[in-house]
């Protein structure tokens, strides 16, 4: 192993030392999207946060059994209080289309923006539909238990009776006696015994397309029942790590807990990582706010509050310039600034490739790899990483502009330290534009000309161009050889 990894634990509150239950060997799930429209900026912050954590796991020589699931059925309109319509179906109803079409159509586009971000697949990709039968025998386990009860055809986890013998809020930090204080419910208003319970499985309306047989009634399993279920199926009654936007905290995880604690008598699971949010102005991206860009509109440009396209790296390496346990507040400016420093950063790579040995090294790059290391293993912090990069980015062009000398050893030393971190850990990749090979063409043209016109001394045609070029966010820099360019705007 290269290096002690700690990961922020929500169970515990602090940073932990991450040891694997089985190592070599490590389990990972997280919660998948809910696929009834088009993937946002929202869903790739965990898509990416937890593509870098498997990334960083392999390379630390885990072998890792990543489960991503998709929901498919069960997410109902309001999640709280269980009440509303499936939001799959919703969308079935208002598209014209079977609920299958739907998961299919909304599932293909989420699968081709994740491969546009180039993360890597998970290991196993389970579908709630997938596991209704599973969903039903754990339901029956917590009746025979006596920590689910039902009632009028639908089946409820008794929360008041976990939390006499258990603790329900240990994720959250709620406590029940204070969330009944707070709470403006009156008694007697729906079938529930408590406030607090959640269902389990859910008798369907006559109208209800997606409903299962059962011998409770012809229905639908409850939202958080699914991932108790397919990560217990795929990864074991207790495992490593789970994952999922912060949002997911209160109630989906903490329901998770006590239904896979009421089922097998101890917590599922070891740490709980849970990525921040983005933001619009401050408020959370959502579907149900109206508030979302898709991935498809960032990546066209074709939003209202975007100045212009953005691409998939250029979207990921906006992700990893912020912690992944802080806000990430969009603007067209931070989105910009992302663009420029992924650029400076490949550039500095392929500058790198051609760089000529200078006999022994005039500066000192033995820290930074190490520096990079710490800072990943200090619970993904992917930022500061970043800025230890840009150090070396710093001596490349240096060395480029003839003011400091690499050893080839040195050169070799930072090739490869480019390649893990820039390629295999942060998942980076050159993108190839539509039309880059003729842009490339057109510029070589011109800058030739440009030499041209310097070695007639006709300083105003050379000085024209490269002031144009300025204009349009192209640098032009004068070497002795020849001359750079790159797009800095």
């Amino acid at each position: 192993m290269k290096s002690a990894l700690y990961l922020y634990n929500t169970l515990t509150r602090r940073k932990e030392l991450f040891e694997p239950l089985a190592p070599p060997f490590v389990g990972m799930y997280v919660c998948g999207p809910t696929v009834y429209s088009e993937a946002h900026l929202g869903h790739a912050r965990p898509a990416v946060t937890f593509d870098v954590l498997y990334r960083y796991l392999m390379h630390l020589g885990y072998n890792v059994r990543y489960v991503r699931n998709i929901t498919d059925v069960g997410h109902l309109e309001n999640e709280a209080d269980d009440t509303g319509e499936d939001k799959i179906s919703r969308r079935a109803r208002q598209e014209r289309l079977e609920p299958m079409e739907v998961v299919q159509k909304y599932m293909n586009s989420f699968h081709q923006a994740m491969e546009k971000l180039n993360t890597l697949a998970p290991s196993i990709e389970p579908r709630a539909t997938g596991h209704i039968i599973e969903q039903q025998q754990l339901t029956e386990k917590l009746i025979k238990s006596g920590y689910a009860y039902e009632v009028n055809g639908s089946v409820y986890f008794d929360v008041e009776k976990y939390n006499s013998r258990h603790r329900y809020g240990i994720l959250s930090g709620r406590l029940l006696d204070e969330m009944r204080a707070g709470s403006r419910a009156l008694e007697g208003q729906d079938e529930k015994r408590g406030q607090f319970d959640f269902a389990l499985w859910k008798k369907a309306s006559p109208g209800h397309i997606m409903k299962w047989p059962s011998k409770w009634s012809d229905g639908f399993p409850g939202w958080h029942l699914e991932c108790s279920v397919m990560s217990t199926k795929y990864l074991g009654e207790t495992f490593d790590i789970h994952g999922g936007g912060m949002d997911l905290i209160f109630p989906h995880h903490e329901c998770e807990i006590a239904q896979s604690t009421a089922a097998c008598g101890k917590q599922p699971v070891r740490y709980w990582v849970h990525n921040n949010m983005v933001t619009i102005n401050g408020q959370k991206m959502a579907r149900s706010l109206g508030n979302f860009i898709t991935l498809e509109e960032m990546f066209s440009g074709s939003h209202k509050l975007l100045t212009r396209a953005y691409s998939p790296m250029t979207i990921r390496f906006f992700m990893l310039q912020a912690q992944y346990r802080s806000t990430l507040d969009f603007s067209n400016e931070a989105l910009l600034a992302a663009s420029l420093g992924l650029q400076k950063l490949m550039n500095a790579e392929k500058t790198l490739s051609g760089l000529v040995p200078g006999g022994e090294s005039s500066v000192d790059i033995s820290g930074i790899a190490a520096k990079c290391y710490e800072a990943m293993s200090d619970d993904l912090n992917t930022p500061v990483a970043i800025a230890h990069l840009f150090d070396a980015v710093r001596i490349i062009n240096l060395v480029n502009d003839g003011k400091e000398k690499l050893s080839a050893e040195d050169i070799r030393s930072l090739q490869e330290l480019f390649r893990i971190f820039i390629h295999d850990l942060f998942g980076l990749r050159t993108e190839e534009s539509v039309g880059n090979d003729r842009l490339e063409g057109v510029l070589k043209l011109l800058l030739d000309i440009r030499q041209d016109a310097k070695a007639k001394k006709d300083w105003a045609v050379s000085d024209r161009i490269r002031d144009r070029l300025n204009e349009l966010g192209i640098t032009v820099k004068d070497r002795k050889d020849g001359y750079d360019w790159e797009i800095t705007a």
